[in-house]
């Protein structure tokens, strides 16, 4: 053992870790997919104060013996039932205020999840903690940052917990910001797809219609997409052509 080492453990061994303030460090998750050509998400109904019966992220406090990955892993197999869902973090949500029980950190993931697989989540809860909840962009206050307003399906407002407008806001906006460089339908479509499929993915996440023939150009001047050889048939229309992501290029 060295002299520097020696010095080390017995510094570490006369540390008083209670000198500094330590805030609580949370991971939220946010579930994205396309359903009903609408931008959707899962939330979850808060059972117990503060903030009772709002609807919030999945997310839950890290432990001391644990990664934020694998806080954000725990998360999703203990309140939605999920496992194996590829996570990107999204963004570090710090302001003090934000949660009204002591100064909590947030470390938000997002992902992209099939439609079924989290509508098989919501249905697999007879608790009715979870519901499905349709998305879209609006300003936040004067400070114009984006937020978003999550509805139920008859169109009505939820109550957000916390700062989770804000949250969602922000995977809308990063969402969006992917659509031209990454196969953003990658997890939300199936193996083979047609452009028209592709092009109502982009629609519903960007909440507007897009030209069809721009589209189509954009997509395959870019290359994220290359063709099957295989058509769509069955349908009653002239058959449409089947595409795949590039291999080269798909990613999350």
């Amino acid at each position: 053992m060295t002299a520097e080492t020696d010095d080390e453990l017995r510094f570490l061994a006369s540390y008083d870790a209670s000198l500094y303030p330590r805030p609580s460090v949370a991971v939220d998750v946010v579930l994205l997919t396309v359903g009903d050509d609408a931008l959707r998400t899962l939330l979850v109904r808060r059972t117990s104060q503060p903030q009772k019966d709002r609807w919030a992220v999945p997310g839950g406090f890290v432990r001391m013996d644990e990664s934020l990955d694998d806080t954000a892993r725990r998360v999703l197999a203990a309140k939605v039932g999920l496992d194996e869902v590829f996570i990107e973090q999204l963004y570090t949500f710090g302001e003090p205020r934000r949660d009204p029980r002591t100064r909590v950190i947030s470390v938000v993931y997002f992902a992209l999840v099939e439609a079924e697989r989290l509508e098989l989540a919501v249905q697999g809860r007879a608790d009715h903690k979870l519901r499905m909840a349709s998305l879209a962009c609006a300003e936040n206050g004067d400070a114009g940052e984006p937020g978003a307003i999550a509805c139920d399906e008859t169109g009505a407002a939820l109550p957000l917990a916390f700062d989770h407008a804000d949250i969602l806001g922000m995977a809308i906006e990063r969402l969006r910001g992917k659509l031209d460089w990454a196969p953003i339908g990658f997890e939300l479509l199936p193996e083979t797809f047609t452009l028209r499929d592709l092009r109502l993915i982009h629609e519903a996440i960007l909440g507007r219609p897009l030209n069809k023939d721009s589209f189509r150009r954009k997509v395959l001047d870019r290359r994220l997409v290359e063709p099957t050889g295989e058509l769509l048939r069955g349908t009653g229309h002239r058959p449409a052509e089947l595409y795949r992501f590039a291999r080269e290029r798909s990613c999350a």
